[in-house]
Parts: C-alpha cells; structure tokens; sequence
C-alpha cells in the first residue's frame, strides 16, 4: 500500500474543493477558521478516506495531497486533477479513454475478419485500402502507405497519440502521487510500476512496429498489435476490479497453495508417466493431422494400425502410405514422451478426455482412476485460488458494508416519515373488486380468484399452458398435423381474451388505473410473459395472411414463433416465484458481478487473441478453422474458461495456453457464473427453509419378535449377522458373493468369456437361493413385515413383494429357467439376463444404507427442490427449445454419420437437432456445464454463451441440493452413530503414540553411549534439532538437505527427458551409457540415505522410536519404493531375464522419487488419516456411487453396444446397401454385421461392460464423450445429468474436504459444530 503523509496545517493544505476543483480558498491564510478546511470535523474525516482510498491495486486514484504550491506547481496540480477525473473535464476524459480502449479492442478483434489469408467469402473484400486505413491497419499498402511506418490505420495512430500524452502527463506528476516518485529516480521507479507497464505495453509495440520493424510481416505485425489489449487493464485500474485482486488472493493463501500445488503436480507427473507407460505403443493415439500433402494423394485417411514404433519411439508410417520426410517423422504418437503425454494427463486431469474414444485397455483402467479420484485431488489447486478469489470479494463487500452503515442509517431515519406516508409500493394492496361493474367481477374473477369457479379456469389456462408447449416439440417431430394449429390458434384466442381482460380489469387496483396505471402493470414480469406468448402469433398472422398455417411449415420465422409458446411456462412463476428471487440474486450481487464479469470478459479476450495467433496456422485444418478469426477463437475460448476443452491438438504454445486457462484462469472465470448459483441457492434455502420430517418410529430391525416361533427367529438372526459366529460368517460370506458375482457378470461380457466363471456362478445362485429362502422362512420373525396380529404367512408374503425380494428373484429366477429351458426366449436373451446379476448391488443397501435414504433426502429438501427444481426445468425447455430454432436449419459444417438419425452421409448439425426430443438430451449435457459438441452456427454459439453465463449454475442447483442433502442426513446418521470424536480429524494410532511421545526422551541404545552418540548426530543432519518448537540445521545438514532436494528434482527431470525420444536414441541404451551412471549414483545417495534413517530412528520421535515402524511409514515406503526397483532391475538384467521394454518400465518407476519431497511439504502421508476422517460418509456415498456407476453402465451396455451411430467399417463394405448385399448401418448389431463382412465391422464404444465402465465414469466426471444415443440411452443420459453426476461425486467431495481438512487448508464440519458447541 502507498504510504501518505498527514496534513500539516503550517505548511500544506488540500487544494481541492468539494466540487472536484481547485480550492479558491488562500492556500497560506493565517487564520486556519478563514479557510474552512481545518475545523470542520466531518471535512477532515472525508479528507482521510479520500486518502486512503488510492492502494496498490489502483495506484492512479490519488490521494489528493496538496501543498504549498508556486505558480508551475498550480498548473501540475490542475493537470494532475484533471488525469486523475477529480474535476467535470477530467470525469469527462476518464469516460473518453474508456470509449477509446474498449474501441481500440472492438476495432482489434473486428479486423481478424477482414485478413483475405485466413477468411474465404466476399467479407474481406468489403474492406477495401481507405476501409482498412481508416479502421484496421491490416495491410501495409493501404491508404496511409505513404507514411512509411508499415500497416496501421488513422484510429490507431490517434489513440497511441491520446495515451501517449496521456503517459507523458502522467509522468510529469507522478510525484504528486507519492512522494517515492519524486526527482529523476522517482520517475524511473514510476516507470517500472504495474500500471505504468501496462501503459508501455499497450502504446510501444506501435512505435517498435512502425519505426523499427515497418517492414515486418503480417503476423508479427498483428502479434504486437496484440498488446493493445492491454490497455483494458487501465480500466481494470480505475475501479479496482478483478485482477487488483489477485495478489491478495495469493498472498493469503500462500501456505496452503504451497502444498496444493505440491500435491497437484505430484499427481500430474505421476499419471503423465504412467499415460506415457499405457500409451507410447498404442497405434491409435498415433497423430497424422499435420502430415504432408503427399500421404493424401491415393487416400482420405492414414491407417495408423499399420504404423511401425521403434525402439526409441519413432514412428513410422511407410506402410500405411506416408513415409517420412527429411528423417522428420510424418505421424507420431502424442504419448511418445512424458512430457508430450503431461499436456494429455493434464487435459484429463482438468476433467476433459479429447481422446476418450482412443484409450488402450491399460489407458482406460487409468482413465477411470483418473475420471473417479485423481481429478479431485489435482483440482485442489483452482479449488483453493477459487475461493480465495471469492473470500478476498466478500472481505471487501463486507467492508464497503460497514462504511457505508453509518450513512445508511441516516438515511433510514430521514426516510421513515416518508414510508409512513406513502408505504411500501411493492407490497400488494388488498383490495376486491366491485361486483356490480364487469371490471370488479373480471378483477374478481382473474385476478383475485374468488370463486371455485375462477380456480378452475386458473387450472384450465394451466392445462392450457402444458398442453400448448407440447404441442410445439411433438410439432417438430411430425409433419402435416393440422390439429396441432387448431389447437394453437384456440388457445391463443383465449390466451388473448384472458390477456385482455387481466389488463382492462386490474384498474381496479389504484396503483393502475387509467392508462398509465395499465401500461405500468403491463410492464411486470407475468404480464409480459403473456404479451410475448401471443402477440408473435398475430403479427405472425397478419404478415402472412394466413390463421392456419401447415404444421409442416418449417420456416424459422415459423419455429420462433412456435417456440415462443414455450414461454408461457413462465406463468407458474407466480406459484414458486423462482425467477423473482433470481433477479433479487443479480440485485444483491450487482456490484459483485460487475467486478467479476468485467475480469473474466477481459480474460475471454485476452486468450481469444492469444490463441488466435497461436492457432490459426495449426497443420490441423479443424483446429485452425476454429481460430481463423477473433470472433471463430472467442467461441471455443469461452469453453475453455468453462472448463472444456473440445479440441485437442494444439500448437505448443497453444498448449500451454490451455495449462494456464485449466490450472488459473477457469477459477477467475468462474466466480461470476458461481456467484449468480451460490446466491440463487442461499435465497431460495433462505425464503423456502425446509425443515425435516418427524422422524418416524420404528422397531428395532435388529431384534426379533417375541411372539415368533425360535426356527423363524433363529432363521431372521441367521441371514442378519446376529447372534452367533456362524451368522456373522455367513453375512460376511453374503457380501463376498455379491461383489464376485457382481465382477464375474462385468468380466462375462467380454470377448470370449461368457462361460468363465460358469462354476462360480451356480455355487453363487445356490447360496443367494437359499439364503433367500431363509429369510422367506424368518420374515414372521422379521420386525420390517411382523406386526401384532399378523400371520406368518401374511408376512412372508409381504416379504414377497419387498424390494430386496424383488431384487434376489430378478436375479436368481432368469438363471434357472434358462437352464430348465434350453433355446426359450430367456435362453436366448441370456446376455441381457446376465446384466440383472447386478442388482445384487442394490442389496448391500440393506447393511449400509444409500439408495433408501434417497426418500429422506428428498423429504429433508422439498422445498428448495420445488422452486429450484421449476427453475432449472423451465430453463431446461427454453434452452432446449432456442438450441432446436438455432440449429434445426444448420447445414454449415459437416460432422460424423449419424444413421440412427437417418443421416448416412453429408451428415449436418441440423440432423441431430431436427426435432425437440432431440434437442432437449444435447442441452441437458451442455446445461452440465459440458460441450463436447462444438460445430453450430452463429445462433447456435449465442443461446450456448448464455447457457454458459446464466444457466449452467442455476440448473445445478437441485442435483447440488439433493447431493448436499444426501451428505447432510449420511453425516448427521453417522455422527448419532460415533459420538463423541476426541484428537484431530483422521486422528489413528500413530498419530496419538506420537501426541503421548512429547517431551519423553529417546531410549538408550544397548549398544552404549558411542552408538547413542551416532545416533543422535544422524538425526540432527536428516531432521534437524528442535528448539523451542523451532526445528534448527547446521551448515553441514542444511548442504546435505539441499543436496538431497535437489537429486530429487534431478531424477525427475531426468526421467522426463529420458523419455523424448531424441534424447534416449543420443544418449543410446548401451551400458554405463549418462542416465545408468546418473541413476546409479542416485541410487546409492537415497540408499545411504534410507539406511541412515533406519540406523537413527531410535531417536527420531517421528519414528515412534523404532526402525520398525519408520520402514512401515509412508515416509519409509517411499524411501525404499526409491531405491528397490532400481536393485531388482540389476537383478533381472544378470539373470539374462531383463528386456528393452521392461527395462523402460522401471526406469519410469523412479518418478515415485517425486513423494520424497514429503520430507519438505507433507501432503501425501496423511491419505490414512483422510480416509478415516471421512469413512463414515464414504461407506454409504460411496455404495451409491458405485451402484450408479456400474447400474448406469449396465444400462448404456445393453442399449448402445448395437447403435450404428457407434459403428464402423471398413472401406470395402458399403454404408447402405440392398436387402440382398445390406451394408454396415443395415444390420441390427455388430456381430450380425461381422457374420456378413468377416472381421471388417466393428463398435467404436460400449462393446462390453469394462469399456462402458470407464466412458460412464468419464460422463459420470462431467466429460461426454458420446452423445448421440439411442432413445433409451438418452433416457439414461438425462437422468445422469439430472442428479447422477452430483451424487457420484459425493464420495469423491467427500475425500476432497477431509484432504483439506487433515492438512489445514478449510474448515471441517465437525470442527465448526465443535466450536460451535464450546462456545
């Protein structure tokens, strides 16, 4: 912050008047009364906050300073007023450079349109050599070529003029500033100031292009020009926005970004060696976007299943018709190095899979792992930053809050006369109307509804409303439905005559009468809601003369009309006033959200222009397409800040790019899009609170009956664990069988394996049959179906008809009917049969209840869900509803065949938008914050930038509510359950041994004082001494411990760079080769190194005093996990049984020297204590997501392992063919398929339930990517998008708070309840 002195009332005075001028005041009058500037209490109270408003962040707002000021010092002080907008002209200056940067940006980002190298089309040729001088520069033979100063134009040489002077100015009075800017030092310190840079780098580059590099070409001429972009930032300073932030945010989160990061990259580097280890081989991660024209002169496509990968990871493609060039490989594989395969592992990592489709079986098992858990954890870093971003923007509302709560009072106590007089406006006034006019009985009747018979109209329009928006999707998908109009133009006739008389009888309110009163009613949200859901249609009818127009008409005109019916879905806001507390959201948060939006706007430009350079002249044509113009970039960069990333080869610097927008970038994007959600969610919890249920009373489930007979007790105590060894064992058996057979069913779907296990699964439906019976035989004992009175019987067929019943017969009966009927129906289905094994998931709910406490939940928030449920449905439709006018007519760019759809070839956006059911599954994914579809047109890219904007955050709402609400009753239970928690969250063993340790001195060892002594010396080096709770380093052990720092990093480089495969065919793979002998001397250090720690660890506390348990620790394992493999390799290599690619292996295997550095920020060894800390919740959240993860796969298997949308041939076998020769899209499935063309179809996904698996658990983790299902996979789709994908992710949400919680970086619930409770 500026340091600014106090005034001194002998020598400086304020030279500015209330009016933002200069004082006429003398400055030197004898008398401090006579000038009016000292006394007055209140003059000095705003003078100090006029002070202390200029900081850091916004280091151009002065502090007004004055002084005793000589004639030239009066002409600065004006010319320093006026810069910094503290007079009229200098307000009206401040509003003129304003105009001028956001014109210098929008005349910037237009002339990308008019370059003729990246755009086809007439456009560029409207912008002829004046057009181009007077607006743009692009060219340097323009109208201005005279000048000699290479491409500009008259609107740039006149803004770098303005803030160029503008610059000088600020210069000559930067002391007024600060006095630190004082003289010819002071100045070059002003120089070097963030602002001041920002100025340099927004006005040099035109003086370094035309008068240094005139001659440049176009790129870099246009790259320099870049900077302009820059002077944004000058308005980022003027009103402390965003990015004046970040330093704060940094700052006070420094400590915990520390380990964040930590963890981040650890996992980052990780996963990239093992991605590098699963795919370096794998021929369909092998890349030929960028190969030379010559490999597609005879071809369309390069068959990379013919390429060859050598040793060192070369790949060549001569086979398959492309050879290299020049020894420069044509194609290679985008995971032939760790450091090509981090920006991957990165990508997936940010939660984006561009390559799902491409995985090996190793990629996908890792892809999985990645999509479930590694996600979570690397998100800690954004996480953190985040929020910080948000805390830093509520620390300073709540701040702006308390100044102004002085005033605010004032006002209030002025302003209550006046609300005694006029009232509250907004309230509504209770009045009836008269029943003698026809305009009381209508205001009566519409408004008031008074009568039963008025309810029943209201129900009728309600009905109406339903009906009317369904008329208009099934009028999408059909044709020639004349029914569909007259029921249309019904409505619209009563929908008007209900219009007209709502707004002619509500004068009998006295707010509204006459025809001001109307018109201000007409203004209201509801009324307006009415007005656009029919007067479209009758301006529609009387342009084109006609009532009834064809319901094939499909005209766009014609679609926005009828999609204007949707609309009047907004009438039941009047039911839950969702969208009323909306706009109370944007109200309340204004001021917030003009900060965050102007940051993140800025952000969406800078990196639209970065990447526009970067990637317009990418070798890949469908890259550079997206990214031939400012606007064409502006679109996919958007859904980078989003947190997508729908195109995946980028240029290198493209790729960091998209590192810098993942890890940063997308957490400043998104606060504004998360403010606008977080408050809809906290108004509408706030306005509609739910309180729980009554809890009900129920019988001990674990007792039996009393009146039961002992064999129906002993029966029910046996199948439940009660009472005995042999019951415990046997439910312990129970749940064995159902996770194998659950396995066994996924395994049986792959190729070749539908009879393994054939032994194991009659064992397993022998023992689920008779366990079934005995609890049919103990359900009179059973207090779930027992009741006074009732009979065994009656119980039994209770049970009969129970859930679980349902469940074990659905599982059971399929597999004995096919046996007793071989060739039957069911023996036929058997596959799909085999899928209701799986159901025996759903009984382990019965031991550690998931889905049954789904009813409570939606209990607990019913409320909230109503309102916030209407909102995000209505939103839904809207959406889905423009998605299908935008695109229904979009031929603009050709995409994959879509032959479910009726699309074989030349396939088009239009085709999977060509009627609303369509639409409305492809929104639901995009309303999931996820965009895997990117090929729309203008319109199109317009209704997604307000999906991304407005909608994505309040649709989540009720699926964040009921995962919020199922965490809240699984803790509340498990708490109720636990009691009482003593130590720290995840506390175990350990970590109370080490607690019971403090201050107990280490044991003496028996071999004498000299060993003790040793001891005691090689603890100090490795860990140093601690002195009074400060650890303390001599020189020696603070040089061995940066030694052993940096061999760390040493080996992690070296096994990144080792893997480029340039560097290891250099290096070679001979013996003794750099990398053998780097390792070998590692090798020794950290093995030295883990012997000194066992040889110390009686007197490491750390240690628990003990070799043993060190060598047990995380810290031990990782000591030896450095260090074995590398003596395992030596071993394997002697005995001759030691390859090339095993070798490679465990030279990657050293990455894990990574979690050495433990040792200087601890994160990993507390994963124990993270699981213990949340493993009350995980066991409950964590069945019900793996139900949904393996239900939802069992289910996208059976409906899509045969859609021909998913289905591929080769080039021999036709598309479409005859009924004779049927061609790949013609058969029902695959194999059928195959049986025909042997060999040459095949399913690109969902071809056995390992795959689905792990595409449902990417689509599970936020990324889809597949999209055109089937009906009854949509059906699957939307429920995913509706509440799936947010109860998945509690086990997972889950583990991320408890991380934060054992290592200190966020609040733990328990801990506030517990300080809550002391308090």
């Amino acid at each position: 912050m500026f340091e600014f002195q106090k005034y001194d009332m002998d020598s400086d005075q304020d030279l500015q008047g209330s009016d933002g001028g200069v004082d006429s005041t003398p400055l030197l009058s004898e008398n401090p009364e006579d000038t009016g500037l000292i006394d007055d209490a209140n003059a000095n109270a705003n003078a100090n906050e006029d002070l202390d408003t200029a900081n850091e962040a916004t280091p151009l707002l002065a502090s007004g300073r004055g002084r005793v000021v000589e004639p030239p010092y009066e002409e600065r002080t004006f010319l320093f007023n006026f810069l910094e907008a503290k007079t009229d002209a200098g307000l009206a200056y401040e509003s003129f450079t304003i105009f001028l940067i956001f014109l210098s940006v929008a005349s910037f980002v237009a002339s990308s349109l008019f370059l003729k190298e990246y755009n086809s089309g007439s456009l560029p040729e409207q912008c002829g050599k004046y057009c181009d001088a007077f607006w743009f520069g692009n060219y340097a033979d323009n109208a201005l070529s005279g000048l000699g100063i290479g491409a500009t134009s008259i609107l740039e040489i006149f803004i770098v003029g303005v803030f160029t002077l503008d610059y000088i100015f600020r210069i000559y009075t930067a002391d007024m500033l600060d006095d630190k800017y004082r003289g010819f030092k002071g100045r070059v310190r002003f120089v070097f100031s963030f602002f001041s840079l920002v100025d340099l780098a927004s006005t040099v580059p035109f003086y370094v292009d035309a008068f240094l590099l005139p001659n440049t070409d176009l790129a870099a001429s246009n790259f320099l020009r870049m900077f302009r972009l820059l002077r944004m930032m000058r308005v980022e300073g003027r009103y402390d926005l965003a990015l004046g932030l970040l330093d704060d945010v940094i700052y006070e989160q420094r400590g915990i970004l520390a380990t964040a990061l930590f963890v981040g990259a650890t996992v980052w580097g990780v996963m990239s060696s093992f991605f590098y280890l699963a795919e370096r081989n794998n021929p369909d991660m092998i890349y030929c976007g960028a190969a030379p024209p010559s490999c597609f002169e005879s071809q369309d496509y390069i068959d990379t299943s013919l390429c060859v990968t050598n040793e060192w990871g070369f790949v060549d493609c001569s086979a398959a018709g492309c050879d290299n060039v020049d020894g420069k490989e044509s194609c290679w594989n985008v995971y032939r190095s760790i450091a090509d395969a981090s920006f991957w592992t990165l990508m997936e990592l940010f939660g984006e899979f561009p390559l799902v489709d491409q995985h090996s079986a190793f990629g996908k098992v890792l892809g999985t792992f990645t999509a479930v858990f590694a996600c979570a954890v690397f998100a800690l870093p954004a996480g953190i930053f985040g929020s910080g971003f948000e805390e830093q923007i509520s620390k300073r509302r709540e701040g702006n809050a308390a100044e102004n709560s002085h005033e605010m009072t004032i006002f209030q106590n002025g302003m209550e006369g006046i609300e005694e007089n006029s009232g509250d406006d907004r309230e509504m006034i209770e009045i009836v109307g008269d029943e003698s006019t026809f305009r009381g009985r209508m205001f009566n009747f519409i408004h008031l509804q008074t009568s039963g018979i008025s309810k029943l109209f209201d129900i009728f329009i309600n009905v109406l409303v339903v009906g009317t928006a369904l008329t208009f999707m099934f009028d999408t998908a059909s044709s020639g439905h004349m029914a569909f109009d007259v029921f249309e133009l019904a409505s619209v006739i009563i929908f008007t005559i209900e219009y007209v008389l709502r707004i002619y009888s509500v004068a009998e309110d006295p707010r509204y009468k006459g025809i001001d009163g109307r018109i201000k009613y007409s203004k209201g949200f509801l009324p307006l809601v009415d007005f656009l859901s029919v007067a479209p249609y009758w301006i529609d009818v009387f342009f084109s003369a006609q009532i009834l127009t064809s319901s094939s008409d499909k005209s766009i005109v014609s679609a926005v009309v009828k999609f204007l019916r949707l609309l009047r879905l907004l009438r039941f806001e009047k039911y839950t006033k969702a969208f009323t507390i909306f706009d109370d959201v944007i109200r309340d948060n204004l001021d917030v959200l003009g900060v965050t939006a102007f940051s993140s706007a800025l952000l969406w430009i800078l990196f639209s222009a970065i990447l526009y350079y970067t990637e317009r002249d990418n070798p890949n044509d469908d890259v550079a397409n997206y990214y031939k113009t400012i606007p064409h970039a502006m679109w996919i960069t958007l859904l980078n800040l989003s947190g997508e990333c729908p195109l995946a080869h980028y240029t290198f610097i493209g790729k960091v790019m998209m590192g810098v927008i993942g890890l940063f970038a997308t957490a400043i994007f998104g606060v504004p899009i998360g403010l606008l959600g977080a408050g809809f969610e906290e108004m509408v919890a706030t306005e509609h609170e739910d309180s729980p249920d009554e809890p009900e009373e129920t019988s001990n489930t674990n007792e039996s009956s009393s009146e039961t007979n002992g064999f129906q007790a002993s029966c029910y105590r046996f199948v439940n664990g009660i009472g005995s060894v042999a019951a415990t064992l046997f439910e312990v058996l129970i749940y064995t069988f159902i996770i194998l057979t659950v396995t066994v069913g996924i395994i049986q779907t792959l190729p070749d394996r539908k009879n393994n296990f054939h032994q194991l699964e009659w064992i397993a439906v022998v023992l689920f049959t008779f366990e079934y019976l005995v609890r049919m035989v103990g359900a009179g004992a059973d207090p779930e179906f027992s009741h006074p009175g009732k009979s065994g019987m009656r119980s039994r067929i209770s049970f009969l008809f129970s859930f679980y019943s349902i469940i074990d017969l659905a599982a059971i009966l399929p597999f004995y009917i096919a046996y007793a009927m071989p060739g039957s129906w069911v023996d036929d289905h058997d596959e799909y049969f085999r899928m209701l094994r799986l159901l025996r998931l759903l009984k382990l709910d019965k031991y550690f209840p998931s889905i049954s406490l789904v009813d409570d939940v939606l209990r607990l928030k019913k409320n909230v869900l109503a309102v916030s449920g209407f909102a995000a449905v209505t939103l839904w439709v809207l959406f889905a509803g423009l998605m299908y006018v935008a695109e229904f007519k979009d031929h603009s760019m050709e995409i994959d065949n879509l032959p479910l759809y009726g699309c074989v070839e030349n396939c088009t956006m239009s085709d999977r938008y060509d009627n609303y059911f369509k639409s409305f599954p492809l929104t639901g994914i995009h309303l999931t914050g996820d965009f895997p579809l990117v090929e729309y047109n203008g319109a199109g890219r317009i209704v997604c930038f307000f999906i991304v904007i407005a909608a994505v955050g309040v649709v989540s709402i009720p699926s964040g509510v009921i995962a919020s609400g199922f965490a809240e009753i699984v803790q509340s239970k498990s708490k109720a359950q636990r009691g009482e928690q003593v130590g720290n969250v995840g506390d175990d063993w350990f970590d109370i041994k080490y607690r019971e340790l403090e201050g107990q001195p280490a044991p003496r060892s028996i071999f004498g004082p000299f060993i003790d002594s040793l001891q005691e010396n090689v603890h100090e080096y490795l860990d140093g001494k601690e002195v009074n709770g400060r650890v303390e380093r001599t020189t020696f052990s603070q040089v061995g411990r940066f030694a052993f720092f940096s061999l760390i990093i040493s080996n992690v480089v070296a096994v990144v760079i080792e893997s480029i495969p340039e560097i290891d065919k250099y290096v070679g793979n001979h013996k003794g080769n750099f990398f053998d002998i780097f390792e070998a001397i590692s090798v020794a250090f950290f093995t030295f190194e883990y012997v000194l720690r066992l040889f110390s660890a009686r007197k490491s506390r750390s240690a628990l005093y003990s070799p043993l348990v060190y060598s047990t620790t995380f810290f031990g394992l990782v000591d030896l996990l450095s260090v074995a493999p590398w003596y395992v390799q030596c071993y394997l290599s002697m005995t001759g049984n030691l390859h090339g690619d095993e070798a490679k292996i465990f030279r990657i295997v050293r990455i894990f020297r990574v979690l050495q550095l433990e040792d200087f920020i601890v994160a990993f060894s507390k994963l124990d204590n993270v699981y213990r800390a949340s493993k009350s919740v995980l066991k409950a959240t964590g069945l019900m997501a793996i139900i949904i993860w393996v239900g939802s796969s069992a289910l996208f298997f059976i409906f899509e392992q045969n859609n021909p949308n998913f289905r591929t041939c080769d080039a021999f076998v036709p598309l479409v063919g005859t009924e004779k020769n049927p061609g790949c899209y013609d058969f029902e499935s695959t194999v059928a398929c195959n049986e025909v063309y042997d060999g040459m179809c095949s399913q690109v996904a969902f071809t056995n339930m390992p795959n689905t698996m792990f595409y449902v658990a990417v689509f599970l983790g936020g990324d889809w990517g597949f999209v055109d299902f089937t009906w009854q996979g949509k059906i699957v789709c939307m429920f995913l998008c509706v509440a799936g994908i947010a109860l998945y992710a509690i086990p997972v949400g889950t583990l991320f708070d408890s991380f934060g919680a054992v290592l200190g970086l966020g609040g733990d619930d328990d801990e506030d309840e517990d300080e809550e409770n002391s308090n």
